[in-house]
């Protein structure tokens, strides 16, 4: 599986050479696998974007009430 920003591979690739150099919030890569971790990090950059927004529902979240839903780029 692709990573989805710069910032994602690049964390995955600490994860994956220098995990004692890992972010406490970051600690949970750890229990991938190496393979998993090189497929992230493996990741060509030139058209990741540099961050990716936080959503649960992958890249669509629900507004609210309104039952809308919107989706983000």
């Amino acid at each position: 599986m692709p990573a989805r920003s710069r910032a994602q591979r690049v964390a995955m690739a600490i994860a994956e050479h220098e995990p004692s150099k890992l972010y406490a919030r970051n600690k949970s890569m750890l229990g991938m696998t190496q393979s998993q971790l090189h497929d992230f990090a493996a990741t060509k950059e030139k058209k990741l974007p540099e961050h990716v927004s936080h959503s649960k529902s992958g890249g669509s979240h629900y507004t609210g009430y309104q039952r809308e839903w919107t989706v983000s780029k």
